[in-house]
């Protein structure tokens, strides 16, 4: 058995790859139009990383998701937890569980899809991020 890829909806593509690859740093690896069905797949995976992958699923037809958070999230390990988190909130993105200990975030897609950033190793707590509050949910 070999993991493939987990697929998320999303209602604006722009807007889902500015967050997952302009912020997160995911890479767009393939991408298909299928006019009789009327949907666009796009598929990302993290740099160096040939494992799984995140399909966003595009449907041209506007339909109304909720329950993201019903969905789980999706866990990425990260290089610089603290780096990451002020580059997505420097591009307006909403830290919803700040790395108070150095190890863990939690931020959503602009679709409400959770997403958890678990630093590799462990850093120091680091202000401002030590005292910053939850804000929503993750």
């Amino acid at each position: 058995m070999q993991y493939l890829h987990t697929m998320v909806r999303v209602t604006n593509v722009e807007d889902s790859l500015r967050f997952y690859c302009a912020g997160l740093g995911l890479e767009e690896v393939r991408r298909t139009d299928n006019e009789k069905g009327r949907f666009t797949l796009i598929f990302l995976r993290a740099p160096g990383d040939n494992g799984g992958e995140v399909e966003l699923t595009y449907n041209w037809d506007p339909e109304v998701y909720t329950g993201g958070r019903n969905f789980g999230h999706l866990a990425y390990r990260v290089k610089d937890i603290y780096a990451l988190c002020q580059h997505l909130a420097d591009m307006g993105v909403v830290i919803n569980r700040p790395p108070r200990d150095g190890h863990m975030a939690f931020v959503k897609s602009p679709d409400g899809v959770s997403i958890e950033l678990i630093q590799d190793g462990h850093l120091p707590p680091q202000e401002p991020w030590a005292s910053l509050p939850n804000t929503g949910s993750w």
